[in-house]
């Protein structure tokens, strides 16, 4: 199969509409070539491609930046002398600067199919700021690794934030090339878009579901380090709004439901095993230990559940990682319902609003976990009408 950005090196008369107008390329470490060539230099090396800058989504072009709210500072790329952008620095939106340096915006970024990875935001802040300015945005399609299944709550209105474009749900089933369609129509913007298809994506087969067998994984951000994770991530990531430990600082971030020094994970299986069996489905919940080496719980001995979905143990159809992760929550405040569970810090610049109500859009998930009352038909009486209302949502734009 061929990635947009594969399809478009092979093809002169896709990138004929580029003659004579300059480019942009919004990129992180994972826009390589089915060869491994970085897209930047793999642009920059065409004859019929005018490359007048770059532009970096969070963690930075480079992806060395490892936490959240860690900004990268603009600079010169040393090789080609064009600006490299940061939209993870003073600024997320372009400025109006920034759009002046092209003609057309080619659009990068490997993606995970979750609402608050923050790609998919940037993707929206490019439009808007394109958006009537006659400027082009040519998203080049890579594969939503999480494949076609939605899950989780609506975005409620007035939750947006950097990690909430719009209302869709936690885990939307879409590429970014589709997303960005339904940009512009939700948002009613006026801009030149296209996307560069991918060929022979296949996100209904397995082994790979999502994410092709003939491709490897490069990490789109520092803690997306497999695609084990990329699976995980759309229940995992909730933990960033936790005290509990998500695996920062660990060889094995956002794959494992919880890890905490003071509280004990078999314990907590055996609960979620009781409370909500049938979440559980798709994928290997094990015991484990871990010592972070920074972040949450540095340098103490954790106990914690880590996520297999992957190999024999995975279920592509079954697997829901966001009730998985709120199952776990769940576990542990019917055995421990005192524990400081909810992180009360500034989460993605939003300094109001608690970080786990912020990540899911509202605050449903929350007052589920702390209501002891709550069953698990509860959580699906809120999710269920979501799921299935961004499911006719979403139909006229798939692509594949």
């Amino acid at each position: 199969m061929k990635f947009g950005i594969d399809r478009l090196l092979a093809d002169p008369t896709l990138r004929a509409p580029l003659a004579g107008r300059r480019v942009a390329l919004v990129a992180h470490p994972a826009s390589v070539t089915e060869g491994l060539v970085h897209s930047l230099d793999a642009l920059a090396g065409l004859a019929d491609v005018n490359l007048t800058a770059a532009f970096g989504p969070q963690h930075g072009l480079k992806g060395d930046k490892q936490d959240n709210m860690v900004e990268t500072a603009d600079e010169l790329d040393p090789v080609y002398g064009i600006p490299v952008f940061s939209l993870y620095g003073e600024v997320r939106r372009p400025t109006a600067r920034m759009m002046d340096s092209a003609d057309v915006f080619l659009f990068d970024l490997q993606d995970l199919g979750c609402r608050i990875y923050t790609f998919v935001t940037t993707l929206l802040y490019l439009l808007e700021a394109a958006s009537g300015t006659g400027k082009a945005v040519w998203v080049l399609d890579r594969p939503n690794p999480a494949g076609r299944p939605i899950e989780g709550t609506t975005l409620r209105p007035g939750w947006e934030s950097f990690v909430g474009a719009g209302p869709m749900p936690m885990r939307h089933g879409l590429t970014l090339g589709e997303m960005g369609h339904w940009f512009v129509d939700h948002f009613k913007l006026d801009v030149d878009y296209r996307v560069v298809e991918m060929e022979g994506w296949q996100p209904e087969s397995g082994p790979g579901f999502g994410w092709p067998e003939s491709r490897i994984w490069v990490n789109p951000s520092p803690n997306a380090a497999s695609l084990n994770m990329a699976r995980a991530y759309a229940g995992t990531v909730m933990i960033e709004g936790a005290t509990v430990s998500e695996g920062r600082g660990t060889t094995r971030p956002l794959e494992v439901l919880f890890g905490a020094p003071d509280i004990d994970a078999k314990a907590v299986l055996a609960e979620m095993r009781t409370f909500a069996p049938q979440w559980m489905d798709g994928a290997a919940i094990r015991e484990c230990w871990f010592e972070p080496t920074f972040h949450k719980h540095a340098k103490t001995l954790c106990s914690a559940l880590m996520v297999h979905a992957e190999g024999r143990f995975y279920d592509h159809h079954a697997f829901r990682p966001w009730r998985l992760q709120a199952l776990a929550f769940k576990a542990i405040r019917r055995l421990y319902p005192d524990y400081p569970l909810w992180r009360d810090f500034a989460y993605e610049y939003v300094f109001d609003k608690l970080a786990i109500d912020v990540i899911n859009g509202g605050p449903a998930l929350r007052e589920w976990v702390d209501d002891a009352a709550s069953t698990p038909a509860d959580l699906d009486g809120v999710a269920g009408p979501d799921e299935q209302a961004w499911i006719e949502t979403r139909a006229p734009y798939l692509l594949y």
